[in-house]
């Protein structure tokens, strides 16, 4: 069996090929195109982001961007979560890429991403020093919240009726309502009476 032929960020960053591309260990990963609802959320969360971090130290970033998680070692491994918040400027100053981990990383899910936001990425999160991730699901409008720093809690669940505190961020919070776009209302179907009207309109 032919060994899988892998990369380094030198490598990756001179594909010009039109697609999406991350690398997990070297290994390429083709991203699919977003739908209209995650992006949606993608532009409800920087918004609410932004405006609480105008003016300060930290700063939020939305995709595409590559975030450079083992840049100092292999750097083979480069992500682009959908939102990052990275509170040292120092590793955004090449204004290229992140290099290092972000204080925080959101990946919002689509169905051919699941397993790979989920246990891939989230393993390389964790070990580059992420402090907290999230998990959106634009289908059942929840978000699972990682704090991967020792000494606090490992995960908490949050669904479109709640706000979640930014652990990363004091004093902030992200209120769900206005993150998920309401479900679009089906009209009712048409009463007997009223398709008899409409025949009726119709052939005068």
């Amino acid at each position: 069996m032919q060994e899988q032929k892998t990369y380094t960020y030198e490598e990756y960053a001179k594909w010009d090929d039109g697609n999406r591309w991350e690398l997990i260990d070297g290994v390429p990963y083709m991203m699919s195109a977003p739908t209209i609802a995650h992006q949606d959320i993608l532009l409800n969360l920087g918004t609410q982001f932004r405006n609480f971090l105008r003016g300060k130290k930290c700063k939020v970033i939305i995709a595409p961007v590559d975030v450079r998680l083992n840049h100092k070692t292999k750097d083979n491994t480069v992500v682009q979560p959908d939102v990052i918040v990275v509170c040292d400027r120092d590793k955004i100053k090449n204004g290229k890429s992140l290099l290092g981990a972000p204080d925080l990383a959101i990946e919002i899910l689509s169905p051919s991403s699941i397993k790979h936001d989920k246990i891939l990425k989230f393993r390389k999160y964790k070990l580059a020093g992420v402090r907290e991730y999230w998990i959106v699901d634009p289908d059942s409008k929840t978000v699972d919240v990682h704090i991967l720093e020792e000494g606090h809690l490992g995960i908490q669940y949050y669904d479109n009726t709640e706000k979640i505190p930014v652990h990363v961020l004091d004093g902030f919070e992200i209120d769900l309502n206005e993150i998920f776009e309401p479900d679009e209302e089906v009209p009712p179907p048409l009463s007997p009476a009223q398709l008899a009207e409409l025949a009726t309109t119709d052939r005068g």
